[in-house]
C-alpha cells in the first residue's frame, strides 16, 4: 500500500508520540501501581500529545499474553511480567507497540524479556521490501528458541491501514511455510516468547470490543451506546471502561445487548494454555520507497 505525504506525516507523528508514551510508561510503571490507574495515565498522556488511543492500553500479568484491560472498577495492582501494550492513532492512522516489565526481580522474567526484545531487534534488521512474512517468523522463532523458550505460535504481527489494525497479511512469530512478501505498507512486528507450549486459548471477556455489523438495536440506551462507538471509534477497538466513563453505568447494557445482537464483537483474554508466563516486545514498521523506518523507536 502507497501512502500520499499527508498520509505519511500522519503514521510518522502516531510513531513518535507512541515512541514518547513508551518514555513515560518506563518513568511510572513500578509494582503496586493500580492497572487502572496506569492505564488512565498512559491514555491520557496519548492524547496530552495530541494523538487518540488507537485501542485500550493492554495491561496483561504472567500467563495472560494479551487483552487485559481494566474495567471501570478494576482493582489489580501490578505484579509479575508485565506486558504494557498501547497504540495511537492521528486521524484513523495507527501505530502500535509494548513493552515488558519485570516487577518481581525474577531472572526468569528478565530473560523472557530480553528474548522477546532480541527477537523483534533481529526481525527488525531483516526488514525490507520484499521479504516474505514467513522469514520474519523464522528469525524471531530461532532467536526465541535459542534461549531456550518458544515462540507463541498462534500470536502475531499484522498489517495495519487506517482505522485497521490488523488489515489482512499476517507476520507470524514462526515459519508458517507461507511466503507473503511485504510490500509497502505498515506493518506490527511483535514476538512473544514463553516457557511454556507456546500457544494462547480465549480467556473471559477482556471488556475490549470492536464494531462487526450495523443493525438497529432495541432499546435505547443500546442506540445511545452504539452511536456513541460510531462516532468516537469507527472500527478501531474501545472498552467498556471508556464507555462508562463517558456514558455512565446504564451503558453496560447497552454494551450486553449489542453483543449478543451481533453488533459488538466482544475480544475475549488471551492465556498461555500450560500456564506459562508470556513476555511480548513489538515496534510499528513503514515500508516506503524501498525505505524502512520504524517508527514508534
Amino acid at each position: 500500500m502507497e501512502f500520499n505525504e499527508e498520509e505519511k506525516e500522519k503514521i510518522l507523528r502516531a510513531g513518535k508520540i507512541a515512541s514518547q508514551v513508551r518514555d513515560y510508561a518506563k518513568e511510572i510503571v513500578k509494582p503496586g501501581i493500580p492497572l487502572l490507574e496506569l492505564a488512565e495515565k498512559i491514555e491520557a498522556r496519548i492524547e496530552e500529545l495530541g494523538g487518540k488511543p488507537a485501542f485500550p492500553t493492554n495491561l496483561s500479568i504472567d500467563e495472560i499474553a494479551a487483552h487485559y484491560t481494566p474495567s471501570h472498577d478494576d482493582q489489580a495492582l501490578a505484579h509479575g511480567l508485565l506486558k504494557v501494550d498501547f497504540g495511537v492513532s492521528i486521524d484513523g492512522w495507527p501505530s502500535d507497540n509494548s513493552l515488558s516489565f519485570d516487577l518481581d526481580n525474577s531472572e526468569e522474567n528478565r530473560a523472557l524479556i530480553a528474548t522477546a526484545q532480541e527477537a523483534l531487534d533481529k526481525a527488525l534488521e531483516k526488514m525490507r521490501q520484499g521479504i516474505p512474512a514467513n522469514e520474519i517468523g523464522s528469525i524471531i522463532s530461532e532467536t526465541i528458541e535459542a534461549r531456550g523458550f518458544n515462540p507463541v505460535i498462534n500470536l502475531s504481527g499484522h498489517s495495519m491501514e487506517k482505522d485497521e489494525l490488523h488489515a489482512g497479511i499476517t507476520i507470524p512469530n514462526i515459519d508458517d511455510r507461507r511466503e507473503v512478501t511485504l510490500g509497502p505498507g505498515l506493518y506490527a512486528i511483535e514476538p512473544f516468547a514463553t516457557k511454556g507450549s507456546g500457544k494462547v486459548r480465549d480467556g473471559k471477556g477482556s471488556g475490549i470490543y470492536q464494531l462487526q455489523e450495523k443493525k438497529k438495536p432495541r432499546s435505547p440506551t443500546a442506540r445511545q451506546v452504539l452511536e456513541f462507538i460510531e462516532k468516537e471509534y469507527s472500527t478501531l477497538p474501545f472498552c467498556s471502561r471508556w464507555i462508562v466513563k463517558r456514558l455512565g453505568n446504564r451503558a453496560l447494557f447497552g454494551l450486553a445487548e449489542l453483543e449478543s445482537m451481533g453488533i459488538l464483537h466482544h475480544f475475549s483474554q488471551l492465556i498461555e494454555v500450560s500456564g506459562a508466563k508470556v513476555s511480548q516486545a513489538e515496534h510499528t514498521v513503514l515500508i516506503q520507497d524501498d525505505k524502512i523506518t520504524v517508527t514508534t523507536l
